[in-house]
């Protein structure tokens, strides 16, 4: 089978998590990602460890993350040979992704106006931290500040009278996201450039793609006029939602509809619950969510996570239990689905990668390339995609340009 992108060429200029993430899914998809990092030092995620695969500090997990299917080149953009470099990669390439602070590109002369006057077919995506445009386009921002600022920590921890504040989700969502959203907007400007035939500018910001993605909650103030809150694991629209305690740990019951409220009652020995007046519609069980959780929580601690799963699913009501990230990535599920794969890198290490959730039917995944070392493909796409000769390699190593 053939991959979905085999034709396109991408430059990925970025570094970190946002714009990576992005062009680890195009390269995930068939692209041909060239990473363009900083001679010596890479990208900075490449120094975030441990833990490190190899000895005496090698690759990053984190970077590990993040970074696969794609080559990797060393090029100086604040030296005027290695802009020249650039500007003529960016001249083959179909999209060129970048998350500089603002204004960083167009300082060395490779923005978006002067790539896109060299090729007016490219794609230019800029991930930024508050976009390019208004009052605070030159802040930087990380993922954490994201989550703070653009409200998802607001509505993420424990119940608003329950002890402890605010908390960040466990993993860098805001970053994810924005490269999520990303990888879409440069397929949806590739496929308008298959009609107009011209490329352009694409601007992802940090904090507006996480306050899109607050989705009902943001519907929730707009249309209720009350501001939501932190409500621990429940939910704001849906009840019963949330986890409960059992007798030997904790599961998460997940009632979407009167149905599956009904079978639920059923399956916990609560059949009286299902007919009870205050509890008919979701709606009413919101209205009543103080009186009817107590009587869930009560009936669970009598029982064995397992012996609550087991009636549950008989039943038909969505549930699980609580894992953690060892028993995600090592139980049976995972080996039946291969969400752990290992492939070889430049060093004939064997490194492990969680698997791209999307399977197509007529066309494949890549999982060809590990994460590359530092400057492994410089003089191999250098080569590949400007025809350059030895010499020249030479000459712009000399110059400390790449």
């Amino acid at each position: 089978m053939t991959t979905p992108l085999r034709n396109l060429r991408i430059l990925d200029m970025s570094r970190i998590l946002a714009g990576p993430w992005a062009g680890q899914l195009l390269g995930d998809y068939g692209a041909d990602v060239v990473k363009v990092e900083r001679p010596v030092a890479g990208d900075d995620t490449r120094h975030w460890g441990p833990p490190w695969l190899g000895a005496d500090e090698g690759e990053s997990a984190y970077f590990l993350s993040t970074n696969r299917n794609k080559r990797s080149v060393t090029i100086n953009i604040a030296n005027a040979a290695g802009q020249d470099v650039i500007r003529a990669l960016a001249q083959q390439a179909d999209v060129l992704i970048e998350n500089f602070k603002v204004g960083t590109m167009d300082r060395f002369g490779v923005g978006a106006d002067a790539l896109l006057s060299l090729n007016p077919q490219l794609i230019y995506c800029s991930i930024s931290a508050f976009g390019q445009t208004g009052s605070r386009a030159q802040e930087p921002g990380y993922d954490a500040m994201i989550q703070a600022s653009a409200g998802l920590m607001s509505v993420t921890g424990p119940a608003e009278k329950s002890a402890g504040g605010p908390q960040k989700v466990g993993v860098a969502v805001s970053d994810i996201m924005a490269g999520m959203y990303a990888t879409t907007a440069i397929l949806a400007a590739l496929n308008a450039r298959s009609e107009s035939g011209r490329g352009q500018r694409v601007d992802v910001p940090l904090y507006d793609s996480q306050v899109a993605w607050l989705a009902n909650q943001n519907m929730n103030y707009l249309i209720g006029g009350e501001t939501p809150g932190r409500m621990g694991t429940a939910h704001p629209n849906l009840v019963p939602y949330q986890t409960f305690p059992t007798s030997d740990g904790d599961l998460m019951l997940a009632v979407g509809n009167d149905r599956q409220f009904v079978n639920c009652c059923h399956a916990l020995g609560l059949s009286e619950l299902a007919v009870d007046p205050r509890y008919l519609s979701m709606s009413l069980r919101i209205e009543n969510r103080l009186r009817l959780i107590p009587l869930i929580q009560d009936r669970l601690q009598h029982g064995s996570t397992e012996h609550w799963l087991d009636l549950l699913k008989d039943n038909g009501v969505p549930s699980g239990p609580v894992n953690d990230i060892a028993e995600v990535l090592t139980n049976n599920h995972a080996r039946e689905r291969q969400l752990v794969r290992s492939i070889k890198n430049g060093n004939n290490d064997s490194v492990p990668t969680v698997s791209n959730p999307v399977d197509f039917g007529a066309t494949k995944v890549c999982y060809e390339k590990a994460p590359p070392l530092l400057g492994e493909h410089t003089n191999e796409v250098l080569r590949e995609w400007l025809g350059y000769s030895d010499a020249e390699i030479i000459a712009l190593r000399e110059n400390e340009a790449v």
